[in-house]
């Protein structure tokens, strides 16, 4: 075995696959994107329930707006509020737990063990962690108080007065945070007082309902303390905000439930189209062509290692982010426009330096065998890539909701789509489309369609192949709660990709599924 062997096999891919672990393992301690989404969902739907149509003859608004929200909408919102509230609290718990045990362990330290010249990072390690947790811990105590004081606004809507009232005094006893929970007990004394018989006011309250609720929570307390106040220049204005926002809302939320819903409903009848026709007609059927052919692959592990550790993981985990610390660049990036364009850039480097690797790697080999990496616009690609995202939805969406029962509200998530979600600036929205929606489909479609599953079809089957590649494409996006979901996805890009043999259906698939993803980001965050 040469050095260069050596050096990859037993040095550079132990390392790898250690940080990779780590870096998923420290995923388990951060939020779950999708508890987070969730609640913007429940957000809107709140807005739109206090729309009015002004012609209150015509029934046809109020009946889409039951088709959208359902029968219910405030006691849905309710249950959502209070299910997160329930897992939010289950992992302050284990976050509180965790401390505690890291705290004890540095005051009863183990015996030292006689080792000589043992580096000191123990306690630098210990340190580090006992910070994390500590910033765990304080952004969970905001987050839950923020969730029951808005949860109290539920409850005092629905009727349920006594029930908000003690929700909020519940924040007002003394907390371990003052410097973080201090105005939202001011708010929540102030919410306790508009309900209260008689209700009492405070001088201050207007100020803070608008810097410490959004949306629908914000308005409803200040049409209370307006009519509370009688002011009824005040509360028309508000009353008007609310109403426009409403309209918004419930066309934000069809244009978001709508196209979703038709496209998985004809993947819906796609997939049983295919799997009849499966039945049916054998290795006839559509989805049977090409499942059994294998790629005709001239290298073997060691090159598909090299692109992988070499070109992807340590391009895109140690080399790209060492040199862009060296950039002279103010951080932490406030500004969403540079933090989009750092983003791009990053993605861009990452790619580059993936792609050139690869190159390198099979250069040798040229020129490749049939099928290798293939982009024909004469083709049915667009049918594949299409029918594939709408079969993928129904897929995806039914693996997601057993996924989020796993993880409980934690597993980490791609930070872009907090960014996304919370930014409002075209130009950044634009820039983090390129980045997701024309950048990531590209490069990763022919990192891990184009190149990993063709490769591993030379030690095992096409399926075998297509189901490994899924598991590493999403292993490779370093969040535990986005495995399963981003495993299923892969695995229909995999199938769409074999059976076309045409790099360009999963590459439209991944650019709409992220387009999507975006879109009702963008719609979503615009609403509070």
């Amino acid at each position: 075995m040469t050095i260069k062997r050596l050096v990859l096999f037993f040095v550079l891919t132990p390392i790898a696959a250690f940080l990779a672990a780590s870096s998923l393992f420290g995923s388990l301690q951060e939020p779950q994107f999708q508890s987070r989404l969730e609640l913007y969902q429940t957000n809107i739907a709140l807005q739109a329930q206090a729309w009015k149509p002004e012609d209150s003859n015509d029934d046809s608004p109020q009946v889409i707006q039951e088709a959208i929200l359902g029968e219910k909408p405030l006691e849905n919102a309710t249950k959502e509020y209070e299910k997160t509230r329930q897992s939010v609290q289950t992992n302050l718990t284990k976050t509180q737990n965790q401390l505690a045990q890291l705290r004890s362990s540095s005051q009863n330290p183990a015996p030292p063990k006689p080792l000589p010249d043992v580096p000191p990072t123990t306690n630098t390690s210990r340190n580090d962690k006992e910070k994390q947790l500590q910033k765990s811990l304080q952004e969970l105590q905001k987050f839950a108080a923020e969730l029951d004081l808005k949860l109290g606004i539920l409850q005092a809507k629905q009727g349920q007065i006594p029930t908000a009232i003690k929700t909020w005094n519940e924040l007002q006893k003394p907390s371990d945070t003052p410097e973080l929970t201090k105005e939202i007990e001011q708010t929540a004394a102030v919410l306790s007082g508009l309900w209260s018989d008689p209700p009492r006011l405070f001088p201050d309250a207007q100020q803070l309902i608008q810097h410490n609720l959004e949306g629908w929570f914000r308005s409803t307390a200040l049409i209370q303390l307006y009519q509370l106040q009688q002011r009824q220049d005040a509360l028309k204005e508000v009353q008007s905000t609310q109403q426009e926002a409403a309209a918004q809302a419930v066309f934000k939320l069809a244009a978001i439930a709508t196209v979703p819903s038709l496209a998985a409903l004809v993947g819906t009848i796609l997939l049983i189209f295919l799997i009849a026709q499966r039945l049916i007609k054998g290795k006839e059927a559509l989805l049977s062509q090409n499942a059994e052919l294998a790629w005709s692959t001239p290298w073997d592990v060691e090159t598909i290692l090299s692109v992988f550790v070499v070109g992807f993981f340590f391009m895109g985990q140690i080399f790209v982010p060492s040199l862009l610390v060296l950039l002279p660049i103010p951080r932490p990036i406030v500004n969403v426009r540079l933090q989009a364009v750092s983003v791009l850039i990053s993605y861009l480097l990452v790619a580059s330096g993936a792609l050139s690797v690869l190159y390198f790697s099979i250069k040798r080999f040229f020129p490749l065998p049939q099928y290798w990496f293939r982009f024909r616009l004469r083709d049915n690609w667009f049918l594949w890539g299409l029918g594939g995202y709408c079969a993928a939805l129904p897929i995806v969406v039914i693996v997601s909701l057993i996924n989020q029962q796993l993880w409980q509200g934690q597993g980490g998530s791609n930070p872009l789509l907090q960014l996304a979600l919370e930014s409002q600036d075209f130009t950044a929205l634009g820039i983090f489309y390129v980045t997701a929606a024309i950048a990531a489909p590209l490069f990763e479609e022919v990192l891990f369609r184009g190149f990993l599953l063709p490769s591993l079809t030379r030690y095992v089957p096409v399926w075998g192949a297509i189901i490994a590649s899924a598991v590493l494409f999403a292993v490779a996006h370093l969040s535990f709660s986005e495995i399963l979901p981003l495993t299923a996805l892969g695995i229909v890009l995999g199938v769409v990709y074999t059976r076309s043999r045409n790099l360009l259906a999963p590459i439209l698939l991944h650019s709409l599924w992220n387009s999507g993803t975006l879109l009702s980001l963008f719609l979503l965050g615009s609403s509070n």
